[in-house]
């Protein structure tokens, strides 16, 4: 099973002492390429603030995030997992996992970054801008990821619970047959219509990955994932094909 977030733009700082990025320590080795040409571009584009403005959307008052950037090579690093905050990783809230929960987490739990593709929930990463929706001179970042990134998605056995937002997953879909849905939240109205849901998707996503990880089961299977969420009184059904609706 593997459980595929969105990243967030806001990062916690800090991480381990003397610790720096290191790509080689990173999974995934084959988009080590990929992975150095948005480094570098990243790196150029902050060279100057006036064009990292522009290119990475910052208002007037986060010339912090072009700093993360120029020392993203000297940085300290954490787990991706611990790195991401925002509404998704509040209601998560990893810190507070069990022992077992978190190291459940390892292989099952990968983060979509813009920056470095497919990232294991213990990948050590520093803090860094840089979002789907970036316009760095000289990258395409759909040209640049979507081939590699469905090319491991469908290489991967078992069951794929894709909660991306709809930007990530154009760069680079989780085919089908390699067993992976889609999560949409919803909810439904008293007039009977189902619609889907904007903060609250994120937070019942969060909520979803977190009890996944406190229960330690490894669904082979959608029916098996709908199956534990019923006995667990969570409201997760089969949607459109390649869909499943959690519903709150």
């Amino acid at each position: 099973m593997l459980l595929l977030l969105p990243p967030s733009e806001t990062k916690r700082d800090g991480g381990a002492d003397a610790s720096r990025l290191d790509l080689a320590a990173l999974s995934s080795p084959q988009l080590t390429p990929q992975r150095r040409r948005a480094l570098a571009a990243l790196r150029t584009v902050s060279r100057s603030v006036e064009a990292a403005t522009r290119a990475l959307r910052l208002g007037p008052t986060m010339r912090f995030e072009i700093d993360r950037n120029r020392a993203i090579s000297t940085s300290p690093t954490m787990p991706a997992l611990e790195r991401y905050t925002g509404v998704v990783y509040d209601h998560l809230d990893v810190a507070t996992l069990a022992a077992d929960a978190r190291a459940f987490a390892s292989g099952r739990v990968a983060i979509h970054s813009a920056l470095f593709g497919l990232l294991d929930a213990d990948d050590p990463i520093p803090a860094y801008r840089f979002s789907h929706d970036a316009r760095v001179p000289g990258l395409r970042l759909r040209d640049l990821w979507r081939t590699p990134i469905a090319a491991l998605l469908d290489a991967r056995a078992g069951l794929i619970l894709d909660l991306r937002s709809e930007a990530y997953v154009e760069l680079g879909e989780a085919p089908v047959r390699a067993g992976a849905v889609f999560l949409r939240v919803v909810t439904e109205g008293s007039d009977g219509a189902v619609r889907a849901l904007n903060h609250f998707n994120k937070r019942g996503k969060g909520e979803l990955v977190r009890a996944i990880l406190e229960s330690g089961v490894d669904h082979d299977s959608v029916d098996s994932l709908i199956d534990w969420a019923m006995a667990s009184g969570i409201h997760l059904r089969h949607g459109a094909p390649g869909e499943v609706e959690l519903r709150v």
